[in-house]
């Protein structure tokens, strides 16, 4: 099989699962324990704690172990909103392209709380314009929650830019970082964020494990109530063994991120070369300020659905957008957002990879998506309608 959806989720890491494996079996007392075993338990998360605060340049007590990113998502927009709702503050600026943890969060706010939500526009670049953001910022916000890397197109957003105008005007900023997190450089020093998710399962750690960035001095409130675990922010016994593994998964990705991101860029770069040779398809978002694995494209007069069916056949594993929406028959939001109208959206392909892609299993790919995208043409009539001039081409 290629594996080509990690965007979706990545393999665990030998070095992760050694990790997860040897806690499990040999520390698995509880961390809130008194007795010796216990604290042993403690010191292993407190020292996975130190880790992840090591690899973003932040203090311990600024990272925040979670269930992964969407409950991070949910933690830090919940937070923020009966935070600002304190002080009659209810307005919060997001995107239309956000992942739908944030999206959901914000519709969930605006039902139940009355909330105001201002969606600021994505171009057909796949970017947001900061000078949209500052322009959408009202007295009354009290969030702006922009993701660092979009999960279906990959484009990088000016989050340091959008940043510095949310610390000028006195409002908290959150970024979802769950697809950058292990891929690109952040360093929470020099990012004027107050609030940044992560998922260990986008960066070969375990899945449902992940983190969420709160600086120092701002202030998070809990989503799940019960005991008094990670200094009252959130209730449950923690998973140990997982933490530890997403620790030992992001400190090994930060260590190899400069060759693996130039090498997984290398294969990108590849494939939308490959790719751009089929007629009337195009690559969604722009070409550059893109996550280094991240492939995504529209052709023309066919379903998505049947192309990524397919390729499954032929050993290949893709996608057509989130994975979090994959049983919906309905186009991308991300993709309607940057301005692909209905039809095209229906036919996206989403390769995502990492660095131990090959140049023949890239070359596979290449040739298998042509020879599909042209057979799924062959019976289409919508495609014999654009190729008659019947209706115009899009792409």
């Amino acid at each position: 099989m290629i594996y080509a959806d990690n965007a979706a989720t990545t393999r665990m890491s030998e070095a992760a699962i050694r990790t997860l494996v040897s806690v499990a079996k040999e520390n698995y007392g509880n961390p809130s324990s008194l007795y010796s075993f216990g604290q042993r338990a403690k010191e292993i998360l407190e020292d996975a704690r130190s880790a992840v605060a090591e690899v973003l340049g932040a203090q311990p007590r600024e990272i925040l172990f979670t269930g992964g990113g969407s409950e991070g998502d949910n933690q830090v927009i919940r937070s923020a909103a009966e935070l600002g709702r304190r002080k009659g503050k209810k307005h919060i600026v997001s995107s239309a392209f956000e992942h739908h943890a944030v999206l959901h969060a914000l519709e969930r706010l605006k039902k139940e709380q009355g909330f105001e939500v201002t969606l600021v526009d994505v171009h057909e670049d796949g970017l947001v314009r900061p000078e949209e953001v500052a322009a959408a910022i009202r007295e009354d916000t009290c969030l702006v929650t922009i993701m660092t890397a979009n999960n279906e197109i990959g484009t990088i957003q000016p989050i340091r830019e959008i940043g510095e105008i949310c610390r000028s005007r006195g409002v908290l900023f959150h970024t979802d970082a769950v697809q950058a997190v292990g891929h690109l450089p952040l360093h929470t020093p020099d990012l004027p964020v107050d609030f940044l998710t992560a998922s260990a399962h986008k960066f070969h750690g375990p899945k449902g494990v992940g983190f969420v960035f709160v600086r120092k001095g701002v202030q998070i409130l809990p989503l799940i109530d019960g005991g008094a675990q990670e200094r009252n922010k959130r209730a449950g016994t923690e998973n140990v063994a997982g933490i530890a593994a997403m620790a030992t998964a992001l400190r090994e990705a930060a260590d190899h991120l400069e060759e693996r991101g130039a090498q997984t860029a290398k294969m990108r770069d590849k494939l939308i070369r490959g790719l751009r040779e089929i007629p009337h398809g195009a690559l969604n978002g722009d070409e550059t300020r893109r996550l280094p694995g991240n492939v995504n494209f529209c052709f023309e007069g066919i379903e998505g659905e049947s192309l990524l069916l397919l390729l499954d056949d032929r050993g290949i594993a893709a996608s057509s957008g989130s994975a979090c929406t994959s049983g919906s028959l309905d186009p991308s939001h991300v993709l309607l957002a940057i301005g692909r109208v209905h039809d095209v959206a229906h036919g996206s392909l989403r390769l995502s990879i990492d660095e131990t892609l090959t140049d023949d299993e890239a070359d596979t790919i290449i040739q298998s998506v042509k020879e599909v995208v042209a057979y799924l043409r062959g019976f289409s009539p919508v495609w014999r309608d654009l190729e008659s001039g019947k209706i115009p081409h899009i792409l």
